[in-house]
C-alpha cells in the first residue's frame, strides 16, 4: 500500500519543467533587486577567468558580492527555481 500523497509528488516530480537561461537570469535579478544586488555575465574572457561566468554585483557599492555563480543552484538558494524545473 503506498501513500496517495507520495504518489502525486512522484507524478509531479516526473513532470520536468524546462526554464530557459534567460528566464532564470531574470528571476535571480528580480528578487535580488530588493537587496540591490544584480546577477551580471562576463562580457570577456579575463573577466571569466576572474570573476566565473556569471558574478553578482551591489550596485549601490558597485561591488562585486559573489563570484563563480552556479545559475541552477543560485535559482534553487534563492527559490526562484522550483524543484520540478529544469534549466535548459
Amino acid at each position: 500500500m503506498t501513500c496517495p500523497l507520495m504518489c502525486s509528488y512522484t507524478r509531479l516530480m516526473a513532470k520536468r519543467v524546462q526554464v530557459s537561461e534567460r528566464a532564470l537570469i531574470q528571476r535571480i535579478n528580480r528578487r535580488l533587486k530588493r537587496s540591490g544586488e544584480q546577477l551580471r555575465a562576463a562580457r570577456s574572457e579575463a573577466a571569466e577567468r576572474d570573476l566565473g561566468r556569471h558574478f553578482v554585483v551591489d550596485v549601490n557599492r558597485n561591488a562585486i558580492t559573489t563570484q563563480n555563480v552556479d545559475l541552477e543552484k543560485f535559482g534553487r538558494k534563492l527559490g526562484v527555481l522550483q524543484p520540478w524545473e529544469v534549466v535548459q
